[in-house]
């Protein structure tokens, strides 16, 4: 039922009229130094497919790449720790996975999970009108550049550990219960670049406050000091063409809505008189640090930032 076009967020495979799998797999090199922090993140992140189009994760397989020699195996031991228990925590269950000898450590999942046919969520539905929400604050990639400059103290890099391994669970729940148009989850390609690929699926613009966007206060500090990662500079090139931002907005700011995340908040486009409903359901289900951001317009599909 799904598969890549509109650069969609997992598969979707009908079983039956009331029941189809939505599938997913990601992984990568270590986001932090710690091995059980890291194990938590890149499984929440993974699971952050499914639960991206309104599924219940079912069944996930390791993906692992680690020396046979030359490291410590109890590191090995902590990511895959990091990773049973935040397969646990989604009620999902860890069936095993593949290893493969490599001098690089990679960690993730592919993931499965069951979705109803007739309501999954895609980033396709935004329609104009449309309110917009982000559930997690910006600026993981910048602050995790700062961390290997040796300039992140301890307490800093606690606070981005627990944002990228907080499951999307609780929003998703709260959108599928309330019922929204679409939705995407903020990884690689920076808010704006995921915020583009919606645009482009539903047929619409996306106008973007960036004054109104969530973001880590020290996100902001780290990019005056020059730290910026490189595949910002990447997303900023994907998006320049069809991204208008126009005059007033702060260019420190903007800066974090180009970052690349990990384990990202969820982008979700809600009809307007649902927006509120949906606000107090995720305050609810805990979900705190949901905001407002923007809403969606008829028009030549872009996103527009404006301050």
């Amino acid at each position: 039922m799904v598969g890549f076009e509109g650069a969609a967020d997992a598969a979707v495979y009908r079983l039956g009229p009331d029941k189809a799998l939505v599938c997913t797999l990601d992984f990568f090199t270590p986001i932090v130094d710690d091995p059980y922090w890291f194990g938590q993140i890149a499984a929440a992140n993974a699971l952050s497919d499914i639960y991206t189009m309104g599924g219940t994760p079912l069944l996930a397989l390791n993906i692992v790449c680690f020396p046979k020699e030359g490291l410590d195996r109890n590191i090995l031991k902590e990511i895959l720790k990091g990773g049973l228990e935040k397969v646990q925590e989604a009620g999902a269950v860890l069936a095993g996975g593949h290893s493969l000898d490599d001098q690089e450590i990679k960690y993730g999942l592919s993931v499965v999970g069951l979705v109803h046919p007739e309501r999954f969520i895609t980033n396709a539905g935004a329609s104009p009108g449309d309110h917009l929400y982000l559930t997690k604050p910006l600026g993981t990639g910048i602050i995790a550049t700062a961390v290997k400059g040796g300039m992140a103290d301890q307490a800093v890099q606690k606070r981005v550990m627990e944002v990228m391994a907080t499951l999307n669970q609780a929003a998703s729940e709260a959108m599928i219960e309330v019922g929204v148009h679409a939705a995407t989850d903020i990884t690689g390609f920076g808010l704006l670049g995921h915020a583009l690929e919606m645009a482009q699926a539903s047929g619409v613009q996306l106008v973007i406050e960036a004054s109104r966007v969530p973001v880590i206060k020290e996100a902001l500090d780290f990019v005056k000091l020059g730290f910026v990662p490189a595949g910002d500079f990447e997303n900023k090139k994907f998006c320049q063409k069809v991204v208008c931002v126009e005059p007033g907005v702060d260019p420190i700011r903007l800066e974090v809505l180009y970052d690349a995340q990990t384990s990202g908040g969820l982008l979700i486009a809600v009809p307007p008189e649902r927006s509120q409903a949906l606000f107090e359901k995720m305050l609810e289900k805990g979900v705190f640090e949901a905001a407002f951001i923007g809403q969606a317009q008829e028009g030549e599909p872009r996103v527009i930032v404006r301050p």
